[in-house]
């Protein structure tokens, strides 16, 4: 698993393209003030008991049965069981390569009970060997989008040539049900304020959080997409009490899923233009294809007060 390195570095340069403008202005008044986990929280929710026992993790609530997850173009993965460690749940695979070529094998568009979620995995095979290793989703990512139990995960596997860095394999969407498929049921919540809803995206204004990145605070947003492409959204022209304030924010969201986020902010940028409480946020939503990067839509302009 060497993925963690680039998931940060990917995350830092999110921002690269410059925005296309849009219409319309939007005004979104005092979305109330969240932590991450209150975005989680259901409104029936009773207070703790401290002698009750402590909820089981997300991979101890649901195992899996040894599953062949691919077997194509020689080479073949394998999903043997469903664990645990300190960044998340996580699929134990064994990769068997018998291709040919030195490959490495990496996930893509990971999703766990229809919500997009980051993962490590990135595993290095050569010809005619195998390997064990792990395919983890980030917890707290789980935590904030309020997935408790784990029912069905999704992703897709990509291959490529470890010496040329050539595609060599890509699989359909694969789909891995746990043991509680069938009788648990994930709770949505679609409280918030409407930012914008067209073009088969919906995009929802959750509230703010404090402490939801080491980075600084951030925007609480939840992205739904009912088209039938992958798509990527962005923020532009952000501003915050009216100063230029570049955030860190790209949410990857596949046909019928749905991500909840942050658009996070830097406290050293915060601290630069003398900014010591977020009073409003001004910005604008880019969204196009994942794949063609062809433009869907800019949003006008949406205020957001607190």
């Amino acid at each position: 698993m060497r993925k963690l390195t680039a998931l940060i570095a990917s995350t830092m340069l999110a921002f690269s393209l410059a925005a296309c403008g849009g219409g319309g202005t939007s005004d979104i008044q005092e979305p109330s003030e969240v932590s991450s986990e209150d975005v989680a929280q259901t409104d029936d929710e009773e207070a703790v008991d401290e002698d009750a026992p402590e909820e089981s993790s997300p991979a101890q609530e649901a195992t899996i049965e040894e599953t062949v997850l691919l077997d194509e173009a020689g080479v073949k993965v394998t999903a043997k069981s469903l664990e645990s460690n300190w960044y998340g749940p996580q699929i134990k695979l064994l990769v068997e390569n018998n291709s040919g070529k030195n490959l490495t094998v990496q996930s893509r568009n990971e999703s766990i009970n229809g919500y997009m979620c980051e993962t490590m995995f990135s595993c290095d095979v050569d010809d005619g060997k195998k390997a064990n290793d792990t395919l983890t989703f980030s917890e707290n990512q789980l935590e904030l989008s309020g997935v408790d139990s784990i029912a069905e995960m999704e992703f897709s596997l990509h291959i490529f040539d470890q010496d040329t860095w050539d595609a060599y394999y890509d699989s359909d969407p694969i789909v891995l049900k746990t043991s509680i498929a069938g009788s648990y049921e994930q709770a949505y919540d679609d409280s918030g304020e409407v930012a914008y809803d067209d073009n088969g995206v919906k995009i929802v204004v959750k509230g703010r959080s404090d402490d939801s990145s080491w980075l600084g605070p951030s925007v609480i947003v939840e992205v739904v997409n009912t088209r039938n492409d992958i798509i990527t959204v962005q923020a532009r022209n952000t501003s915050i009490n009216g100063f230029m304030i570049e955030p860190f924010f790209s949410a990857d969201v596949c046909p019928g899923k749905r991500v909840l986020d942050g658009i996070t902010f830097a406290s050293s940028d915060l601290e630069d233009n003398d900014i010591e409480e977020i009073e409003s946020v001004e910005l604008s939503f880019h969204v196009c294809d994942a794949n063609s990067f062809d433009d869907i839509v800019d949003t006008g302009t949406v205020t957001i007060n607190f």
